[in-house]
């Protein structure tokens, strides 16, 4: 960083990939002007073919060197890096639960830094995080602040890392995060296709496929839906809270969900007490796989998880009745447990559930595919807000999407 004859602060920075029809080098421009600065475009080569990459080399100027600092910061998760080559800069943890003052603020998206004049890419890509060293093999990765420990190496500012950005799709892809906006009136069947063709994908490859689903799954009858697709294999995983695995429960005990018959939607008779009752069973046999082995659950989407492998986690919330035996009632505890199930999964599918869709969106790396189903567009709007840029968005009924859903994969399965 330097002064220029005009008494401004500037910094040389270049921009290399599909900065054009990704729409980065836009971006950038658009940050430094909104960011109180000014740019100029020292060089810029064009691909001359669609998937050719691009190079543009800019310089940034600013009044003051805190204003250019803010600007490089914001700039730089959009793949923006300083020309000149410099190491990352690293200051011990001085206390256990905290980063250093400066550290670097991770993204989702995928990270080097500079380390002895090499660029290493740093693990466990997650956004909010600080990217500490690994004290055994040196390398980088990100870390919670909860779990930072006194000793720890930090990078601390921009200088020595960058961000590779995910690059704009083929238009006509579903799954192009640049035409992840959300509308009632998309064209639904071409995202179900993408959804089915991906489950598919999974279940015949290495990848795995997450569910992360909320009550209305059950409200809606969809129960029976999610318990076909578990059973032919598509489903690897689910995360939920207390509510989804409770009024499943509840079904397949009582036949209700929330004290409402599901299947003529009558309220039933002191059906306000049974999910109470349901949890009550479940924790007399210690926990959900229990009951299945003892024969007290016999169907449901959480008795079909214990019978077929499909990995569980259960995350409470303050306000959960009971709770059921197998729900983990600390919050850190549950994030830790969820960014260890995340690691192999390629595919995310998010149905009718705020508050842990965008749990696991703030845990998950900006490359594995999301897509958000709910009927209320905020829940998309809100993932999109918090940086899950990936997500494509399915305003719908939970119901007719798991029907459409398993159609799908029929064709796709009748043709394979």
């Amino acid at each position: 960083m330097k002064q220029d004859s005009k008494s401004k602060f500037v910094e040389e920075v270049e921009l290399r990939g599909h900065i054009i029809d990704s729409l980065l080098l836009p971006k950038v421009l658009d940050t430094v002007t909104t960011g109180r600065g000014t740019f100029e475009i020292r060089q810029i080569a064009i691909g001359s073919g669609r998937h050719d990459p691009s190079h543009a080399v800019l310089g940034v100027y600013a009044e003051d060197q805190e204003t250019l600092d803010e600007i490089l910061a914001q700039i730089s998760d959009h793949g923006a890096t300083p020309t000149a080559g410099q190491d990352c800069r690293l200051v011990e943890a001085d206390i256990d639960g905290a980063l250093p003052e400066g550290f670097y603020s991770s993204t989702n998206q995928r990270t080097e830094i500079r380390l002895d004049g090499q660029w290493t890419e740093v693990a466990d890509q997650e956004m909010d995080c600080g990217v500490v060293l690994d004290s055994e093999s040196g390398q980088p990765r990100c870390l919670p602040m909860t779990d930072v420990r006194r000793g720890m190496q930090v990078v601390v500012g921009h200088a020595g890392v960058r961000v590779f950005p995910l690059e704009r799709q083929d238009a006509g892809h579903a799954f192009s995060f640049m035409n992840s906006s959300v509308s009632t009136e998309k064209p639904k069947r071409v995202v179900v296709r993408e959804i089915a063709q991906a489950l598919l994908a999974n279940r015949n490859g290495p990848g795995k496929s997450l569910l992360v689903g909320g009550p209305a799954i059950i409200h809606t009858g969809s129960g029976p839906l999610v318990s076909e697709l578990i059973r032919r294999g598509y489903l690897q995983k689910l995360f939920a809270g207390n509510a989804l695995a409770t009024h499943d429960i509840e079904q397949s005990l009582f036949g209700t969900s929330l004290g409402v018959n599901v299947q003529d939607a009558q309220i039933a008779e002191a059906g306000h007490e049974h999910h109470l009752r349901a949890i009550n069973r479940i924790r007399r046999a210690g926990s959900i796989a229990g009951a299945v082995e003892q024969g007290v659950l016999t169907s449901g989407i959480m008795h079909d998880c214990v019978k077929h492998d499909v990995e569980f986690l259960l995350a409470g919330s303050i306000r959960d009745d009971g709770p059921l035996p197998d729900v983990v009632t600390d919050a850190l505890e549950a994030q830790r447990q969820m960014r260890v199930g995340l690691k192999d999964v390629t595919f995310c599918l998010m149905v009718a559930t705020m508050l842990h869709s965008v749990a696991v969106g703030n845990l998950l790396p900006a490359w594995v595919k999301v897509v958000c189903v709910d009927i209320n567009p905020s829940t998309v709007i809100k993932l999109a807000d918090r940086g899950s840029f990936q997500t494509v968005g399915l305003v719908t009924d939970v119901e007719p999407f798991f029907r459409s859903l398993l159609a799908e994969l029929d064709e796709l399965s009748g043709q394979s």
